[in-house]
């Protein structure tokens, strides 16, 4: 690439794509010089509010063009393996919104297309970039509570939105409710028990508040075990208010506790704390800058453009991206058969 700013395409300007466009407009040393939207509403959304940018109906006259760094995909998750597929397949980097695929299928294909074409590959799990929920896992890497054992990551919030067309609320296209939120936890979740190995088994139970829609999770719950002996607990309930997550880790030498809350899960001015006991006292702990998925967003975009400037490491790899569904998927499997379900054939 050239000296100048990376340049970078959107798929996608629904609701969330449009904060993908503004994250890519307030970060430094990257130019949104293309969108691609699905409707005519958002084609119009689009012009009107990036001028300088051209924008498309069809996102594959979007990847035809060589003169993109990298494109960024925010379309509904049953899209994600065609529009991914066709970026990677014209050699460009990709960053692509959770959940990576909806199926393990679809992952080793993108996988392997990345690896093909030599691309970077990045899944859009920004929590890792937190400024408290990165500092959680700083604080457990240096050691601050001895050997991880434990992770519970807990999110209380009001239903879904429905996405454009209903489509998260159609089984169909969402794949799964476990792969729409919950799979952020189950990030998480391994991100901080790493040490204790890799997950190998997964029991999970669901019920919903909609008696002709059961296979949509309104309260989700998973254990997870660990081959190193450490275990993680993923809950969720879409039942409640507002928007309220929380973890909790223990270790053999101390414990962290983490909470977020704010009116919307959008907003730009939560409520968050981190809090930690080193065995002797409980100390608070100070947070550098703002936490939630706005900021993160930012940074995810920050992280993707320093990746291609100077190979620094992506914030999430396609492999993390495909643990992540695998997990989800296994839990999925648990929640119908009512049993633990084996890692083992998700890997």
């Amino acid at each position: 690439m050239s000296d100048g700013n990376v340049r970078a395409g959107l798929v996608g300007f629904g609701a969330w794509g449009q904060h993908h466009a503004n994250a890519i407009k307030v970060t430094e040393g990257v130019d949104l010089v293309a969108i691609a939207a699905r409707s005519d509403s958002s084609t119009a959304a689009a012009k009107e509010a990036y001028p300088d940018a051209d924008v498309y109906s069809d996102f594959n006259e979007l990847i035809a063009r060589d003169d993109l760094d990298f494109i960024d995909v925010a379309v509904p998750s049953h899209l994600h393996h065609a529009v991914a597929t066709a970026v990677l397949g014209s050699g460009k980097h990709l960053l692509l919104e959770k959940p990576m695929g909806v199926s393990l299928d679809e992952c080793d294909d993108m996988i392997r297309l990345a690896n093909d074409n030599k691309c970077l590959f990045a899944v859009g799990h920004e929590l890792r970039l937190s400024s408290m929920w990165g500092k959680a896992k700083s604080m457990i890497d240096e050691g601050f509570i001895g050997d991880p054992l434990y992770a519970l990551v807990e999110l209380s919030r009001n239903p879904y939105r429905q996405g454009a067309d209903g489509w998260r609320y159609d089984i169909d296209r969402v794949g799964s409710w476990i792969l729409e939120e919950p799979i952020h936890f189950f990030d998480l979740a391994r991100w901080y028990l790493e040490a204790a190995g890799q997950p190998e088994s997964i029991y999970a139970t669901a019920n919903s508040r909609q008696t002709d829609h059961p296979e949509l999770h309104d309260n989700f719950s998973a254990v997870m075990h660990f081959t190193g002996g450490a275990y993680a607990v993923v809950s969720q309930t879409l039942a409640a208010f507002e928007h309220h997550q929380t973890i909790k880790i223990t270790g053999t030498k101390g414990a962290l506790w983490a909470s977020w809350s704010g009116a919307m899960d959008r907003t730009r001015h939560p409520t968050f704390s981190l809090r930690a006991f080193n065995g002797g006292e409980v100390v608070n702990v100070s947070i550098d800058k703002p936490t939630g998925e706005l900021f993160e967003l930012e940074d995810q975009i920050a992280r993707m453009v320093d990746a291609i400037r100077n190979n620094v490491p992506l914030h999430c790899s396609a492999q993390d991206g495909r643990w992540s569904v695998a997990m989800c998927l296994a839990a999925e499997a648990s929640v119908k058969v009512g049993a633990k379900v084996s890692m083992s054939d998700y890997l």
